[in-house]
């Protein structure tokens, strides 16, 4: 009864029936089932996936193992805001094409994509369309003609461990592994029954606040949009900047270290998150940041929870500027090398790690004359991104990467 009652109330809130709903371990499970079970069950039509380049990781490693398995996916681009074109979609669908993918928001920078739009393009063309709705879910229904959604109760504050897959009548869908007699077969094991209450209970809570909240929400991240530009010099606020989640707001900073700044914030009191490639293991920037084509060093994603209080923004618009002006300071020591081959400027950043190829690309620039070039030596993968995101900001013109003895050669050229 309990079970019964919270799958009907989650069919309220997403609106959709009530056996249309099927609970998982996680979000992350639930699209790995979703679009594992969807391309399986459309396999006489074609082994084509189309997703877009900013999808959660969980959709992307959905993606390759497609691939792996010997079919074949387009990853659409998205623009400098983060939002795809429904008429990229259009374009990248096939007769083939068993499932199209696409997030209600992004993740890191907050940008709503135009799901509805896309949903009728997917429509027309017989493809069903999956959507990540983790961000956006306890904020309101998504709306379109959608035909699988995924979402996650920990995002929206219920208990983790607990995930949604809805599945619209008619859309072709094979179990995948084992059949199970739970959750009409998607689902493995035997549900969580008080996670499952938790999380709906919460959903409902929050929806029952979310219009009046997200008014407030959007204020505040509006106003930490419109002034860190103004509290801080050479920063790139990305993400759409009307099409967004109420409590998302992301910024870069240039010759900022990513990890070092989430620290000095850290000791202030402030816990904030970055896809700055500063950050990972790897060594490489955020996907989203990259096909986004946006500054990835010095990243700050800001996430305001419900209840935010208005003097705990003030207070970090107080701290930021003296917190990022103590990680420039710290790395603007080092004087870059330099050298004149032909006419043009070289900088030697080789073997030198983010931020590090910006801040003596920026160092040397007011040296060369207009129409001059600067020749910029890197092997640190960050910097194919963030030397055209500083040309970008600076006005200046990319002239684009060359192979280079060792690591890249990235050519800017003054044009003021």
């Amino acid at each position: 009864m309990l079970l019964d009652a919270a799958r009907e109330a989650v069919a309220e809130a997403v609106g959709c029936r009530g056996d249309e709903v099927v609970f998982t371990s996680s979000g992350t499970r639930a699209v790995h089932s979703g679009i594992g079970g969807a391309l399986a069950g459309r396999r006489r039509v074609g082994r084509h996936l189309v997703v877009s380049a900013v999808e959660h990781s969980s959709v992307l490693h959905s993606a390759q193992v497609c691939e792996a398995d010997g079919g074949t996916v387009d990853r659409v681009p998205v623009d400098r805001a983060g939002s795809v074109d429904p008429s990229a979609y259009a374009a990248a669908l096939r007769p083939d094409t068993a499932l199209a993918c696409l997030q209600s928001a992004n993740h890191e920078v907050g940008t709503v994509q135009p799901v509805a739009e896309t949903a009728e393009v997917c429509r027309a063309a017989g493809v069903p369309l999956l959507v990540d709705a983790a961000q956006s879910l306890g904020w309101g229904p998504v709306e379109g003609a959608w035909s699988l959604l995924t979402a996650s109760a920990h995002k929206w504050g219920g208990p983790p461990g607990v995930g949604l897959l809805v599945v619209r009548k008619g859309v072709r869908f094979a179990v995948q592994g084992p059949a199970d007699e739970r959750e009409s077969g998607r689902a493995a094991g035997f549900e969580n029954i008080p996670a499952i209450v938790a999380a709906v209970a919460s959903l409902r809570a929050v929806r029952a606040e979310a219009a009046q909240e997200a008014v407030r929400l959007r204020e505040l991240t509006e106003r930490i949009r419109t002034r860190v530009p103004e509290l801080v010099p050479e920063v790139e606020v990305v993400g759409d900047a009307e099409r967004r989640l109420p409590g998302i707001v992301t910024f870069s900073c240039l010759y900022v270290d990513g990890e070092a700044l989430l620290h000095a914030l850290d000791r202030e009191g402030f816990s904030v998150s970055s896809g700055s490639s500063c950050t990972s293991s790897t060594l490489t920037p955020s996907h989203v940041l990259k096909a986004m084509g946006v500054l990835s060093e010095g990243n700050v994603r800001v996430s305001l929870p419900a209840g935010a209080a208005e003097e705990d923004v003030e207070r970090f618009l107080t701290v930021l500027p003296g917190a990022v002006a103590g990680v420039r300071e710290t790395l603007g020591a080092p004087a870059p090398e330099t050298a004149v081959q032909a006419g043009e400027l070289v900088v030697d950043s080789l073997g030198k790690r983010c931020p590090i190829p910006v801040i003596e690309l920026a160092k040397v620039f007011g040296e060369v004359p207009v129409g001059g070039t600067v020749r910029v030596l890197s092997d640190d993968e960050a910097a194919r991104l963030d030397i055209p995101a500083w040309c970008e900001m600076r006005g200046q013109e990319y002239v684009g990467e060359e192979p280079a003895e060792r690591g890249t050669a990235y050519v800017v050229r003054r044009v003021s």
